[in-house]
């Protein structure tokens, strides 16, 4: 599975691409950052975080991304532009056709540390040891991007067996009702037989 983490903000948008398997270490395809002019109109903006994030996947053609969920901070200009980043995100990926999936930072640090209150620093240190990078990826919301990927691929794994156990618990009780259905069935024609019979 190849995901594309995405770290929404308007002044920085983080993007990270890992390729990986439940069980196994994942590994970094890509990372950087599309960055926004400040004076620049909002509208604008969000226009140049979309190019990008189309460039970067038709560039690497990820199975699906994974963006930050957005929490509401004591800033509200800040939370709004991470809002709308994630939005076009979330756009530009429903037009291409790609599953997205929200997920919150106390899950993404919980996946990459094992803690949901992990600081900046540690998701960074712990993203270059899981990714075996030669050196920290910076700045941090590539980091944070490429940790949005690891826990993507880590708790999509699960899922996806879940998913599977429980499909299979579905095909085996769809089976033994069949089953059961025939066994009524042959009862019945035994017995409509056997009064035809008499």
């Amino acid at each position: 599975m190849r995901v594309l983490g995405v770290d929404p903000g308007l002044t920085r948008c983080g993007l990270g691409v890992v390729e990986g398997t439940p069980g196994r270490p994942p590994t970094m395809v890509a990372v950087g950052v599309i960055r926004t002019p400040p004076d620049l109109d909002v509208s604008k903006r969000l226009v140049l975080i979309e190019a990008g994030l189309i460039e970067w996947i038709t560039e690497h053609r990820p199975d699906a991304v994974a963006v930050e969920r957005v929490f509401a901070q004591h800033n509200v200009r800040t939370v709004m532009g991470t809002a709308q980043a994630s939005g076009v995100a979330m756009v530009v990926a429903a037009r291409n056709g790609l599953p997205v999936a929200l997920h919150t930072p106390s899950e993404v640090k919980a996946a990459v540390t094992g803690s949901g209150r992990a600081g900046k620093e540690q998701v960074t240190t712990m993203v270059t040891r899981i990714l075996q990078l030669p050196e920290r990826p910076t700045p941090a919301d590539a980091a944070d991007a490429l940790a949005l990927a690891i826990c993507h691929i880590w708790r999509g794994g699960v899922t996806s067996k879940l998913q599977e156990a429980a499909a299979s618990r579905s095909n085996l009780e769809a089976a033994a009702q069949a089953q059961s259905r025939l066994q009524v069935a042959r009862l019945r024609a035994a017995v409509a037989a056997q009064q035809g019979k008499r």
